[in-house]
């Protein structure tokens, strides 16, 4: 089993950027295919991006593809999203995830996940 811990939301101006982090503890990060889903109010929870075990396959949402960065530092047990150019409508509380296991395929839906973090507010003025 694993924990999930995400951290650095905020308020930021469109077109500034915001890097995320989702610490994990427990069963090493190492294990698990990773992604990150967002939720606006009253929207339901959306996929962003997601990335294998060791970094070698990433998978992006059309909207944010080219202006969000999804990566992992094993080592730190920490997976990153990097979001640049942010627009208003990126505003939603942001969602690290895990699935266990080491393949590579594209896991865009919620029921894909195992295990979620609490959430961090990403905010973002016009």
């Amino acid at each position: 089993q694993v924990q999930l811990v995400e951290s650095g939301g905020g308020l930021v101006q469109a077109g500034g950027s915001l890097r995320l982090s989702c610490a994990a503890s427990g069963r090493p990060v190492s294990s698990y295919f990773m992604g990150w889903f967002r939720q606006a109010p009253a929207k339901e929870r959306e996929f962003v991006a997601a990335i294998n075990w060791n970094g070698g396959t990433t998978y992006y949402a059309d909207s944010v593809k080219g202006r969000f960065t999804i990566s992992r530092d094993n080592a730190k047990n920490t997976v990153f999203l990097q979001m640049n150019s942010l627009k208003p409508e990126d505003m939603a509380v942001y969602y690290c995830a895990a699935r266990l296991g080491y393949d590579s395929g594209r896991y865009a839906r919620v029921k894909d996940y195992d295990y979620w973090g609490q959430g961090t507010q990403v905010t973002v003025s016009s």
